[in-house]
């Protein structure tokens, strides 16, 4: 059978012949009429079997453009009923009005028709109101769900087999690990050779034990580093037992009087080895700046997950570090024009009594020092101190608003930042990015949000306080102007509150500091009236006790009012009675800071890590003190927020 495109090219040729015949026959008629004639009675006859001819042809055209529209038809229903892809039409109520024969096996159903979405298949309903395809699971199986709203036409492409294939190369992701062994020179140091060698040969064994069990290569690179190769399998099995390996050595060491603690840093993702080797290394350096015996694991996402730091962090600083630091401290102060401290937003005692500690070394060094302060964001305490500063003209004057901080800023200014190191929380962050030399003095544990490039980091998360540790720089500096009365106070109240009164996270350094201030002139008396509380304080801050209820066994949360605000202090003392409470772990308050934040304050005797509590809630601080801000929220919402970081705890691994 001729195609047609063929038929129409002779049909075209004939009609061609036809008007070339009939215009011969009109020249021939000039000259003989009678032959003319006879070629008009032939013309006919032509002219009829070319007409017959051009009937056939366009009989068979329509012949086949009728089967072939049949065939394209037959094909589209059956590629619709059959085609490897779920093809599911709903209506504007979420019931599904057709689904072909493909997706209905999944189902193992007849049909779907009159089926309710939300009972069929409640994960698509995110998709149409987003009118935005998505990976969701079904029935067991993975799709990859597109959508036409106008039409109201979902495409399901079962990609489980694609997913298995990418999750099983994930999981063949190759991990490392550094091991550090936090206390090992300190352990070691007074030991003699057989004692250590016993030592050395039960952290080896216990470590390679672990390694044989997990199907990890392990390698001792040094007497206080080790180095592990896994994959994303094996990691994912050590985050479920929250790494339980850091209290197997913890425990197993004390049982032989030498505690040994151990910091982990995890470098995972797909990316090349070198880079995995400086994420394990980055990981590392993070778990160690938050005291150790702990596990970090950096994440590309920026994310990081904290296990273990379950203890208090043993006091590593010494004597020596301390000298070095205010020596380092002392030139970058020299090779400065003027040193400008802030604190962190809504300072307390520490943050103010460590600012006026920074501004005395640079009067020290014959460097005009100012501290940045925000009237509008203090406390009642410091409102009390700042009410005595004023008395002091020369101190007064060196007292800054943010804005006048800017101002005076120079390329040559050094700025201190003191009681805190996460760029979100000083009180003037363009002050921050205006200058170029910044120090970073803080006794929390480092989170993964820190001071970008700073020229020298003092950070000693097992101190009580940043006042205890700005006293013992302040030993080590020049004495031709020595620290008056009222600086001294400033530090000693710091140290007060951040101790409760030297009865939290104090040790002997915490006292020699206390020892120095109080020879300097430091007025106790004055201390406590700076630190005194009024009737009214004393009510509220019972009447949130009076909300206290116990959750997961001993940890005690209890709310303020809905209607009020409360002081940021207040709040924390409410934290800080409740944990002298019986049977009460941890504690949590949790009330209106202003109109719209919420403030959370949290205290524990140590065996709950509350600063990993608050650091799910973008918080931060130590294991026995720490707290967190939300904003745009209730108090019934950060309660459930808080409730699920605590399940999170106590079940999981913790996310900053």
């Amino acid at each position: 059978m001729l195609s047609y495109y063929s038929r129409q090219k002779i049909q075209l040729l004939l009609y061609g012949i036809m008007l070339v015949l009939f215009l011969s026959l009109v020249v021939l008629a000039f000259y003989n009429w009678f032959a003319a004639l006879v070629g008009l009675a032939i013309g006919a006859i032509v002219f009829f079997l070319l007409f017959r001819a051009e009937r056939k042809i366009h009989e068979e055209i329509e012949l086949y453009v009728t089967t072939l529209s049949k065939r394209v038809k037959w094909i589209g229903e059956e590629a619709v009923m059959e085609l490897p892809i779920g093809i599911l039409l709903y209506n504007e109520d979420y019931y599904i009005e057709w689904a072909n024969s493909f997706l209905l096996s999944y189902f193992q159903k007849d049909t779907l028709a009159g089926d309710s979405l939300y009972e069929v298949a409640e994960a698509v309903i995110p998709i149409i109101k987003n009118e935005k395809g998505d990976i969701i699971q079904l029935n067991e199986q993975e799709f990859n769900v597109m959508i036409k709203p106008k039409e109201k036409l979902l495409y399901f492409i079962d990609i489980s087999e694609q997913m298995k294939v990418a999750r099983k190369q994930e999981e063949e992701q190759t991990a490392l690990l550094i091991i550090y062994l936090d206390n090992y020179d300190d352990l070691t140091q007074g030991m003699d050779d057989q004692t250590r060698s016993h030592l050395n040969s039960m952290v080896t064994s216990i470590l390679n034990n672990w390694a044989k069990e997990y199907g990890i290569f392990l390698k001792r690179i040094s007497s206080e580093r080790f180095f592990a190769v896994l994959n994303q399998r094996i990691l994912h099995k050590l985050e479920e037992t929250k790494f339980s390996i850091l209290d197997e050595v913890r425990e197993r060491t004390a049982k032989q009087a030498a505690s040994l603690t151990l910091s982990i840093g995890v470098g995972q993702g797909d990316i090349s080895l070198p880079e995995l080797g400086d994420i394990a290394q980055s990981s590392l350096d993070l778990a160690l700046g938050r005291g150790g015996d702990q596990v970090a694991i950096k994440q590309l996402n920026g994310k990081v997950k904290f296990y273990g730091g379950k203890t208090n962090p043993m006091e590593k600083r010494t004597r020596v570090r301390a000298r070095v630091i205010s020596h380092a401290l002392k030139e970058l102060v020299t090779e400065s024009d003027k040193v400008i401290v802030m604190g962190h937003k809504y300072p307390d005692m520490d943050a103010i009594g460590a600012s006026m500690g920074i501004r005395r070394v640079a009067e020290m060094n014959d460097r005009e020092g100012y501290i940045v302060l925000n009237a509008s964001e203090i406390d009642t305490a410091v409102k009390r101190l700042m009410a005595e500063v004023k008395n002091s003209s020369d101190l007064y004057s060196r007292v800054i608003t943010p804005e006048e901080a800017l101002d005076i800023a120079t390329d040559d200014t050094l700025l201190v930042i003191v009681d805190t190191h996460k760029p979100s929380l000083v009180i003037e962050e363009k002050l921050l990015n205006k200058v170029e030399k910044v120090v970073v003095i803080d006794h929390h544990r480092r989170g993964e949000e820190f001071i970008k490039n700073p020229l020298l980091v003092y950070m000693e998360p097992y101190a009580s306080s940043t006042a205890e540790l700005i006293t013992e720089l302040l030993e080590y500096q020049p004495k031709v102007k020595k620290v008056n009365r009222l600086e001294a106070t400033a530090l000693l109240a710091g140290i007060v509150v951040d101790t409760k009164s030297f009865s939290l996270r104090t040790g002997s350094r915490t006292f020699d500091a206390a020892s120095y201030l109080r020879a300097h002139g430091a007025d106790t008396i004055l201390v406590q009236k700076f630190l005194k509380e009024d009737v009214d304080t004393y009510i509220q801050r019972s009447q949130i006790i009076e909300t206290v209820y116990f959750y997961r066994g001993g940890i005690a949360i209890a709310k303020g009012n809905n209607h009020s605000v409360y002081d940021s202090v207040m709040i924390a003392q409410a934290a800080d009675t409740l944990l002298t409470m019986d049977g009460v772990q941890a504690s949590f308050v949790i009330a209106y800071r202003e109109q719209d934040i919420i403030g959370i304050s949290a205290r524990s005797l140590g065996d709950v890590n509350v600063q990993l509590i608050m650091e799910q809630l973008n918080g931060g601080g130590h294991l026995s003190n720490a707290a967190t801000q939300m904003k745009q929220t209730t108090v019934a919402d950060a309660e459930i927020q808080l409730q699920k970081a605590i399940d999170e705890f106590f079940e999981g691994g913790h996310e900053e």
